[in-house]
């Protein structure tokens, strides 16, 4: 079984594209196929990745979860042998509000990994900092959750 972790913390700054990044990398380094999705409209991930993408998938996050385009045609490969990835761009900003009227629109991501997730042994999503659909998709598809937060005092 496909082992699928979300990221999430409503608070940004809290290690969430690093943390995602770096697991997602270290599972690839380790030869375990590995899919990294940028699920924020920031789209951290997307740069953090950029040197080792090899040739850049037409389609994104977005067109998939608005648009209905195949979630095979936004994977990026990567120069990692055992890692891909999806990438986002700030058109994911408007998903929230053009997904209002989608009936069981928090089961879009899940519904389109279910057509991929057999190709991956994990599937690392990195979440917007926000409790909004975005998240809850993630949190949906995902069978497994980390809360990165800093080891700080006073940290809410």
């Amino acid at each position: 079984m496909t082992k699928i972790i979300a990221l999430t913390n409503q608070k940004g700054g809290v290690g969430k594209t690093t943390s995602a990044v770096n697991i997602a990398a270290s599972l690839a380094v380790s030869e375990i196929k590995t899919l990294l999705i940028d699920m924020a409209p920031q789209a951290n991930t997307t740069p953090g990745i950029a040197e080792i993408i090899k040739k850049r998938a037409e389609n994104t996050i977005y067109e998939t979860l608005v648009d209905e385009i195949p979630i095979k045609d936004t994977i990026t490969k990567t120069t990692f042998n055992y890692l891909d990835a999806i990438l986002s761009t700030n058109d994911l900003v408007g998903a929230e509000i053009e997904l209002v009227s989608v009936i069981a629109r928090e089961l879009e991501l899940k519904k389109s990994l279910a057509k991929v997730k057999r190709i991956y042994d994990y599937i690392i999503i990195d979440c917007p900092p926000s409790l909004g659909l975005l998240t809850l998709n993630s949190l949906t598809a995902a069978n497994a959750l980390i809360i990165p937060f800093p080891g700080r005092v006073l940290c809410t």
